[in-house]
């Protein structure tokens, strides 16, 4: 079985929430192979040592553009970025561009918490967390 590949991003005001997610779901969590924006993963794993995390770098930095192109080249299955809609973000071009790649690639991607817990009771039930897209989704340019 092919291990499927989660990315973790979360706005400031999101940080502890994404890694008390993270803790309250950690035996789900195990298996797929995590990539996180620097700041982000950080937090995960003081809060998760046990778990295996790549650090890409800060989202202002980079680290969201990082996991875009993760995603255009197939590399990322799932995207959960737990977004601060009521604080104003400078990187808002990135935030923009990396939801856009995620909805071109159609892969799942949570923007809150009540989603992300759906995503994982789905992944919990089906006896393997998704399966791969593979191709392009619908209107996208070649």
């Amino acid at each position: 079985m092919t291990t499927l590949t989660l990315a973790l991003v979360a706005h400031d005001a999101k940080k502890d929430d994404m890694a008390e997610f993270v803790a309250m779901h950690e035996n789900e969590i195990r298996p797929f192979a995590l990539f996180a924006t620097g700041t982000t993963g950080g937090r995960v794993m003081e809060r998760c040592p046990s778990l295996s995390v790549t650090r890409l770098k800060s989202g202002p930095l980079g680290g969201d553009q990082q996991i875009g192109a993760m995603i255009a080249e197939g590399r990322i299955d799932a995207l959960f970025f737990f977004v601060d809609p009521l604080s104003p973000h400078p990187h808002d071009v990135d935030v923009k561009a990396l939801m856009r790649v995620a909805l071109v690639y159609n892969i799942p991607m949570a923007l809150n918490r009540a989603t992300a817990e759906r995503l994982i009771a789905s992944f919990a039930g089906s006896g393997t967390p998704l399966s791969r897209v593979g191709e392009v989704g619908c209107g996208a340019a070649g």
